[in-house]
């Protein structure tokens, strides 16, 4: 049987290099790879087979700092989680190693792992100021030295390893060493005399360069002034001072003494210190130098958390004119720890705001510090409430508030912000400030009304000047803003009056401009108009200024000021002439008047014999009639009905009841209170014949027939009329000729039998179980009827007799009185789902709904 030798040699080459290695694995990987990628292929240099590295659970254990590695499950490779930064890692320090332990099981065994995070060159050359001033006497000799500070680089190694070049220039070099101490000097050096009057000033650009490749560089604008004279400038005796100091240094101590010498003579040798922050900048108030002996004290406190490094450069000048100088550095190390809360100011402020400022308005400038450094000095600032303004980063410590939301000063006036500053310490330290934003008002609300429609109701026959309702609209600006003032727009509404015209409404109401109180002109007449429809505007005082308008719907309510009137007689047939009936005319209070009918003996029960018509102006129960029989009282032959006005027999006619009968009918509205008028009705009783012919001569008198309202009346009548001309046949066959002529004659030259109707305003009154209306002829007379419809829904009702015959007579010939027909109405059934037709203004009817009674009467 063959045997593999593979595998096993080489798990025994692995064996003897980790025996030789000492069971180490390194690799490399630079920073800021990506992550997911390879350093290596950790389970193949361990010697472990496919599959192994998940069944042993080869895992990684890191050792101290983050190791932002891994050991990818399936295939064992080591891969990078996360983003490497080997100056977050390591600094400076270099090499940068991370020590990782890798582990298996089954058996347990412990690999270590070194990764090398290699430096990339991601960070540039740094200088301590983008601009630094200096100084050089015009009879500086060449070779003149001015110390510069270089840059500084995070990299390491040949990343962070830099050059410098200085921009052309005739007159000055550079010149760049290194040292132990300072690890490296910069010094501008003079090549040629300089001369003021030619050239004051020369501006040259410093650049610093690494190594990395590609190259990155920084610079630095180095601006020097010529000064108009020169001498041997003093010298220190050493170029770099080194000072450590505790935080907890009291004020007054000595720190270090510089001292220098200058080869000069006289004033030009007198020795004066002064001392220039280097780094930070912004800091005086900490150290202070003996301007003649050259003692550096301290004069503030120390802070490490605030600054843990001063950097200060000691100029010596001599008094020479002008004056030369010398310069050392004084390198000055703080140790320990202090805190400080974080400060906000308030630099600027821009109130009050008006409500119509743009979002993105700049409210306030803030300045926010603190003077602690690292965490302890980075700030977070938020604004409360988080609306409707924000805070703006502009810069380093400085943020303006800005209007992130509209203003509303109806909804809010005044806004109290508080800005509040936190620092990154352990514990932290908070501050804020509070800012108040009041609101300025602009005219952007125009006045608005509670309704869009206001329904007003007033009685008629009101007082002039009378209040008729209170309109409001509120305008919630301010000032002349929201001060409002009515009026009714001109030229838009009014009312349709009697007779159909159209008046505006500025001639019935006015509104007060101060106080929107809505009142009449003059008094309003229902009968005049019913409805007017106008608008009113209200208008603030503002620049410009805005409105809003409200229509006001005005109902004048009906009041009972208008007496039932008895319709006048009417001509027949639509000739001239004729009977007429007296009756009283419309108008208030109640009237009379007198009527005359026919009646035939024996005529049946309920067979009608008149009709009353009377109109009323007013509306809904004013205008709803009934009518009464006032006299006789008791148990008469006749009887009126209550709402239709027909008067008819109550029982058989008898010759008992005699040659005639005076009725007293009264009739009222339903107003409170309630106004009548009288109609009195004369009803002749006489034979069947007689009435029959005086129906016949009427009929062949007019001008043509009319509409029957009741065919069972008329048969009626009919039979009542062949019996009597029996009667008369068989007792008085001799006298028929005579008494055919007498009742032709009769019928020839007796009044006319006319309705009691005559022209006038018709009123449609409609009572039913939920109130009543009225609806004016003098606005419609037309009724929706369907000709030939199933369905019927109103039934009207029309007397049936010709007009009555037209004699020959002068225009000035007074009108007999007309007798009411005695025949039976003839019933028309009308429908309400379409069409229409014209009721004749000549004819009275009377018009039942389903639900109520409907009274016609034409005019």
């Amino acid at each position: 049987m063959g045997v593999c030798w593979g595998p096993v040699v080489r798990v025994l080459v692995l064996q003897a290099a980790w025996a030789l290695g000492g069971g180490q694995v390194r690799y490399s990987v630079p920073e800021e790879a990506k992550a997911g990628t390879v350093v290596g292929r950790l389970a193949q240099d361990l010697g472990l087979e496919a599959g192994e590295p998940e069944a042993r659970r080869l895992r990684l254990v890191a050792q101290g700092r983050r190791a932002s590695v891994e050991v990818s499950g399936a295939s064992g490779a080591l891969v990078v989680s996360s983003r490497l930064d080997r100056e977050e890692l390591c600094g400076k320090s270099a090499p940068c190693a991370l020590r990782l332990e890798v582990l298996v099981e089954r058996p347990l065994r412990v690999f270590h792992v070194e990764l090398e995070v290699t430096d990339i060159n991601d960070n540039a050359p740094l200088f301590p100021a983008a601009r630094k001033n200096l100084s050089l006497s015009e009879n500086s000799p060449p070779g003149s030295r001015l110390p510069l500070e270089g840059a500084s680089d995070a990299d390491v190694g040949a990343n962070a390893q830099l050059s410098y070049t200085l921009s052309p220039s005739e007159h000055l070099s550079l010149d760049w060493q290194k040292t132990e101490e300072d690890s490296e000097s910069l010094f501008l050096v003079l090549k040629r005399p300089l001369d003021r009057e030619t050239m004051p000033e020369h501006r040259l650009v410093l650049s610093a360069s690494d190594g990395g490749r590609p190259s990155l560089t920084g610079t630095m604008e180095l601006v020097i002034s010529v000064l108009d004279a020169n001498d041997n400038a003093p010298q220190f005796n050493q170029s770099v001072y080194k000072v450590q100091l505790a935080e907890n240094t009291e004020r007054g101590s000595l720190v270090i003494r510089v001292i220098a010498t200058d080869s000069d003579e006289g004033s030009n040798r007198n020795i004066s210190y002064s001392l220039q922050y280097l780094f930070p900048p912004d800091r005086r108030d900490i150290f202070e130098i003996d301007r003649n002996s050259g003692e550096i004290r301290l004069r503030g406190d120390l802070d490490f958390e605030d600054i843990g490094f001063y950097r200060l450069q000691v100029d010596a000048a001599d008094q020479g004119n002008p004056p030369l100088s010398g310069h050392c550095k004084v390198l000055v190390e703080v140790l320990d720890v202090n805190d400080n809360a974080p400060e906000v100011w308030v630099t600027s402020l821009s109130v009050p705001v008006p409500e119509d400022a743009a979002v993105g308005t700049v409210v306030a400038l803030l300045s926010v510090s603190d003077r602690d450094s690292g965490a302890n000095g980075r700030v977070r600032c938020a604004v409360w409430p988080a609306a409707p303004f924000g805070l703006v980063a502009t810069f380093a410590g400085s943020y303006s508030l800005v209007l992130r939301e509209a203003l509303d000063r109806e909804r809010v006036s005044e806004y109290e912000v508080e800005v509040r500053a936190e620092d990154g310490g352990a514990p932290a330290l908070r501050a804020s400030r509070g800012v108040r934003v009041p609101v300025s008002d602009v005219n952007d609300n125009a006045p608005a009304f509670a309704q869009a429609v206001y329904t007003v109701l007033a009685r008629e026959n009101n007082a002039a000047g009378a209040e008729l309702a209170r309109l409001w609209a509120r305008d919630p600006d301010e000032a002349g803003n929201g001060r409002v003032s009515y009026s009714v727009a001109e030229g838009v509404g009014g009312g349709a009056v009697a007779g159909g015209g159209w008046r505006a409404a500025s001639s019935y109401v006015s509104v007060d401009a101060e106080s929107g109180r809505l009142w009449a002109l003059q008094p309003l007449d229902y009968e005049e108009v019913q409805v007017l429809q106008f608008e009113v505007r209200a208008v603030d005082a503002g620049e410009p200024p805005l409105c809003g308008n409200a229509t006001v719907q005005l109902f004048v309510v009906d009041e009972n000021d208008n007496a039932p009137a008895l319709l006048p007689p009417a001509p027949a047939g639509g000739g001239p002439g004729g009977g007429a009936a007296g009756s009283s005319g419309p108008g208030s209070g109640s009237g009379s008047g007198a009527l005359w009918a026919w009646a035939a003996w024996g005529a049946p029960a309920g067979q009608v014999v008149a009709k009353i018509r009377a109109v009323d102006a007013d509306s809904g129960y004013n205008a709803w009639l009934r009518y009464e029989l006032w006299e006789p009282r008791g148990k008469g032959p006749f009887r009126v009905g209550l709402y239709s006005g027909e008067v008819s027999t109550a029982r058989a006619l008898e010759e008992a009841d005699g040659p005639r009968q005076r009725l007293v009918i009264v009739v009222r509205d339903h107003g409170e209170p309630a106004r009548s008028a009288t109609a009195t009705l004369s009803v002749s009783l006489v034979e069947g014949a007689e009435a029959a012919l005086a129906a016949a001569g009427s009929s062949s008198s007019g001008a043509g027939p009319r509409p029957a309202a009741g065919a069972e009346g008329g048969a009626a009548a009919a039979a009542a009329a062949t019996n009597v001309w029996l009667v008369v046949a068989i007792c008085a066959v001799s006298s028929l000729f005579l008494l055919a002529v007498v009742l032709y004659g009769a019928s020839r030259w007796a009044p006319r039998a006319a309705v009691l109707s005559g022209p006038g305003p018709a009123t449609l009154v409609c009572a039913s179980e939920v109130g009543s209306w009225s609806y004016s002829q003098r606005q419609s007379r037309s009724l929706c009827v369907a000709e030939g419809a199933g369905k019927s829904d109103l039934m009207v009702f029309s007397p049936n007799f010709p007009p009555p015959p037209v004699p020959a007579a002068k225009e000035t010939q007074p009108e007999a009185p007309a007798l009411v027909d005695t025949a039976q109405p003839e019933c028309v059934a009308a429908s309400t789902d379409g069409g229409g037709i014209t009721i004749p203004h000549n004819h009275g009817v009377a018009v039942w709904g389903v639900k109520g009674m409907f009274s016609w009467m034409p005019a």
